[in-house]
């Protein structure tokens, strides 16, 4: 897969070389000149950056891409050697095998292991790579029905819940359900106040003499579930044994090849959403929650399931938390520990890194990587569909000081123009990524399950490989090291993620399951990645308390390879918080720092106790009526596209580029609702649909009791208008009855006045709350690009990259990301989209530009000027890049 690494390098008793700059015994799968973002003698900065200007213009083929193999028919020794030879004359510098259904012969037999063999040898003896995937298809977790097979008891468990309403007094017996026990609570309801029944437990049953009330009973059993034959991902030993029949196997046989040809190894979609509602649970839960935290979680099940009162949030909090944590160590660090004992390094991904709300399906997907040394991402189906989830696995990577991010793209795309496979890339790498799996070569191509066929004999795409390759090279060879350079850091809101979830929800684990309203942080980190273009990074809450410091109007992460300093901290839409989380970003606002809170303050901590605390921090932090402040006009709709990026709020932004989009499957009965905030008068609607799937529609106003129509037909389109006679109403909606098919996409509704004003317009509008230290909190309700901009320059902080024009593109995306490598400072913008930018950056600092091109190897100079920016110099650099087209822009 390309893979570098940052770094001293030596070699240990074993003989095989491990990274020592990071603390950490990773192993360095390929020796190249390291990209170090650490001092060096100026001699030996220009003796590497001589390295590299030759390494552009023709990329080793250890930095080319690696795509995945799907081994989807009868193998063969021959064709095996043929489809690697082929690989590698188009550019790819290895393979990961993938075991499909209709391979001969079955998975981990004898035979199949020689088949895979000859793979390997051949690979060898091409000086190729191969990545170690675990699994027969995937998800990965069952060896291909293995596991259920030998070790059954490995199998993965759930919890269950027995809940019965009774009103007492009175005496109750109840026979327990299967399975073991985890916890017995009765809860009153009018109270909440619940009763731990553990010592009611007799004679497999519980007998308690019930007090007065109406009480819910509830039992909480762990039992086996074992859907698909999937391991459980809590239980390292469980782990373990799946690793016996994949990993060791192929050690076994294969051992002299681990660390020189097979170099990595790859696990592909854990979810806990195969377990029946999600409910993933471990029997040992308890006793391991005790151990960590000194206590027993019993009395806190309900919350699982109910609303508790005010421990709510910090009850899931407790547990979920607890359950990613388990996640975590339970499966990424047991095959990230075996890996690194066995010569190789770890990659994969969890399943749908898109949805908002992660516990349901990973537990925490950025504390998910905490102990794998390269995160990944999927980035399948249709172009962009991940787009809001590269940051934050690319900022799992900065947040545990890892130097690669790997992704598996392109899959399950029907008739993908050629051109994507460029825009994927360099909208990927310009958030971070900086390692390409392409999905997929098939051994079979005419029986393939997942198009593109990125196989060397395709025919619309087997010719674009060489160049392509070509291209992925020049990107892995700079963008793989050095440090990544941001002034913004974005908090991971994962206690609000956890503090709203239950299981049980109107969505399954696999949508998200419950999503909070105020979960606005991947639409705030796409708004600042491509609208307002600042880049930024997103901060554990575990990091930002244990790792970051203050000091000097900066925030700055401690790390080794890739420290980091931060000038601004978003806060986005939280209900619940840690409280020492609150702490730091107080303590980061008294010493000058600036902070942005969107969407919704934070009036619930995370810990028992604490919610009076959070309340009396954020009205210090943000002012004692910043939580009233909101924005006029306000969307709100009937529902919202179920992974997010679609909300109400984007149908009145002023911008085409973004629309409103209702829950998949609503087949009408839709509707989209502006509330002016008081009484205003209007004469006139305009609707730009997205796709022109309206067949009724209504234009309502409220009257202050019930909804009257205004104007109505059939079809909308891209622009329809409606007149009426003026009416005077405090909300307005457009209603939708019918639609042609999938789901209602609205992209603006304006609502006009006599004068042609649009009534419905979102303005940028935010409170602002100022310190003694020359901090400044902010706070918008409706945060938008243009908010966020108006507040950005209002914070007057000089910022690493600003564009000077608002671009418009379409199609794609106009990015960017800033390194340092080596002493330099390497810029890579790429323009996806569809249509030529011009645009000129402003670069912080005094700086003598090179523009290099990825597309071809070319160094050439670049028009710039320095000027001044509030006291600062700057650099002004003329970006030019035509459609679907990117460029380095490097300091001499």
């Amino acid at each position: 897969m390309g893979y570098t690494h940052t770094g001293r390098i030596t070699r240990n008793r074993r003989g095989f070389v491990t990274l020592l700059k990071s603390g950490l015994c990773a192993v360095i799968l390929t020796i190249a000149t390291p990209l170090s973002s650490h001092a060096q003698a100026p001699h030996e900065q220009a003796d590497n950056w001589q390295k590299i200007r030759t390494d552009f213009a023709q990329p080793p083929e250890r930095f080319k891409s690696r795509p995945l193999w799907f081994w989807n028919g009868p193998l063969d020794a021959a064709k095996t050697r043929e489809i690697l030879q082929a690989c590698q004359k188009r550019g790819y510098f290895g393979v990961g095998i993938l075991p499909s259904p209709g391979m001969t012969p079955g998975f981990m037999t004898a035979e199949y292991l020689d088949q895979y063999q000859v793979a390997v040898e051949e690979a060898a003896r091409l000086g190729m790579k191969m990545c170690l995937y675990d699994e027969y298809w995937f998800p990965s977790g069952s060896a291909g029905g293995l596991l259920a097979k030998r070790f059954p008891e490995a199998l993965s468990n759930r919890l269950d819940m027995l809940a019965i309403d009774v009103t007492g007094p009175k005496p109750i017996e109840q026979a327990l359900p299967p399975g073991k026990l985890m916890a017995a609570v009765a809860m009153e309801m009018s109270t909440k106040k619940r009763v731990d029944l553990a010592g009611q437990i007799g004679q497999e049953k519980l007998a308690w003499n019930m007090p007065a009330g109406q009480w819910k009973i509830m039992l909480f059993t762990c039992v086996r579930d074992g859907n698909r034959g999937m391991v459980d991902y809590l239980d390292p030993e469980a782990v373990k044994k799946f690793i016996t029949l994949t990993y060791q196997a192929y050690f076994d046989k294969f051992s002299k090849h681990f660390g020189t040809t097979i170099d990595s190894a790859f696990y592909d979609e854990p979810t806990f959403h195969w377990v029946k509602g999600g409910r993933a649970w471990t029997p040992a839960f308890n006793e391991k929650f005790k151990a960590e935290r000194g206590h027993y979680p019993a009395i806190d099940y309900p919350a699982l399931w109910f609303d508790i009162g005010p421990e709510t949030a910090a009850a899931r909090n407790a547990l979920l938390g607890f359950r990613a944590e388990l996640y975590s160590l339970g499966f990424p660090k047991v095959l990230n520990d075996w890996c690194r004992e066995h010569r190789i390094q770890l990659t994969g991904h969890a399943d749908q890194e898109e949805i908002v709300n992660p516990v349901g399906l990973c537990g925490d997907l950025m504390k998910s990587f905490k102990h794998q040394d390269i995160p990944a991402i999927d980035q399948v189906f249709q172009y962009g569909r991940a787009s809001k989830a590269y940051k934050i696995v690319s900022s799992a990577a900065i947040n545990y000081d890892r130097p690669l991010v790997l992704t598996e793209c392109y899959g399950g795309i029907d008739k993908m123009p050629v051109a994507n496979l460029y825009k994927e890339a360099m909208d990927q790498f310009a958030k971070g990524i900086n390692v390409m799996v392409p999905h997929a070569v098939w051994y079979l191509p005419e029986k393939i399950v997942f198009q593109p066929d990125l196989s060397p004999g395709s025919v619309v795409y087997g010719p674009e490989l060489s160049a392509y390759n070509q291209y992925i090279g020049r990107l892995q060879r700079m963008l793989q090291g050095g440090r990544h350079v941001a002034d913004i850091a974005v908090l991971y809101p994962i206690a609000t993620l956890q503090g709203g979830y239950h299981f049980e929800g109107p969505l399954k684990p696999y949508d998200g399951g419950i999503i909070p309203a105020e979960a606005d942080y991947m639409d705030v980190g796409e708004l600042l990645s491509l609208a307002v273009r600042r880049d930024f990074t997103f901060i554990h809450p575990e990091v930002l308390e244990e790792k970051c410091t203050v000091g000097d109007s900066e925030l700055r992460l401690m790390n080794k390879l890739q420290p980091q300093r931060y000038k601004v901290f978003i806060l986005p839409g939280s209900q619940t918080i840690q409280l020492g989380v609150l702490k730091k970003i107080k303590a980061f606002c008294d010493a000058g720092g600036k902070v942005i809170a969107t969407t919704r303050l934070p009036d619930t901590a995370a810990e028992r106790g604490k919610d009076q605390e959070v309340r009396q921090l954020v009205s210090k932090i943000f002012g004692p009526n910043a939580g009233q402040h909101s924005q006029f006009p306000k969307a709100s709709a009937s529902s919202a596209w179920k992974a997010g990026g679609h909300d109400p709020a984007m149908a009145i932004d002023g911008n085409l580029e973004t629309r409103w989009n209702a829950a998949d499957g609503t087949n009408g009965d839709q509707w989209l609702e502006v509330d002016f905030g008081s009484a205003r008068t209007f004469s006139r609607t305009v609707v730009q649909e997205a796709f022109g799937r309206t067949q009724a529609y209504r234009i309502q106003a409220w009257n202050g009791t019930t909804w009257v129509n205004c104007a109505g037909g059939e079809k909308l389109g891209e622009e329809k208008g409606d007149t009426f006679p003026a009416i005077t109403a405090s909300k307005v909606r457009l209603y939708i009855d019918a639609i042609a098919s999938d789901s209602v996409s609205i992209k603006e509704f304006e609502v006009l006045d006599d004068k042609g004003q649009n009534l419905a317009k979102s303005e940028a509008s935010f409170s602002v709350h100022a310190n003694a230290g020359g901090g400044k909190a902010y706070f918008a309700a409706s945060p938008t690009a243009g908010v966020f901009k108006a507040i950005l320059d209002d914070t007057a902080v000089v910022f690493d990259v600003t564009m000077e024009q608002d671009v418009k593109v379409t199609g794609g995306n106009l990015s960017y990301i800033h390194k340092v490598i080596d002493g330099r400072e390497v810029y890579f913008f790429g323009n996806s989209s569809d249509g030529p930018v011009d645009v000129w950056v402003r670069l912080r600092g005094k700086l003598a530009m090179e523009r290099w091109d990825p597309h071809t190897g070319e160094i050439s100079g670049c028009e710039s000027q320095i000027i001044g920016d509030g006291g600062n110099e700057v650099t002004r650099v003329r970006v030019q890049l035509e459609a679907v087209k990117s460029a380095f822009l490097i300091t001499r």
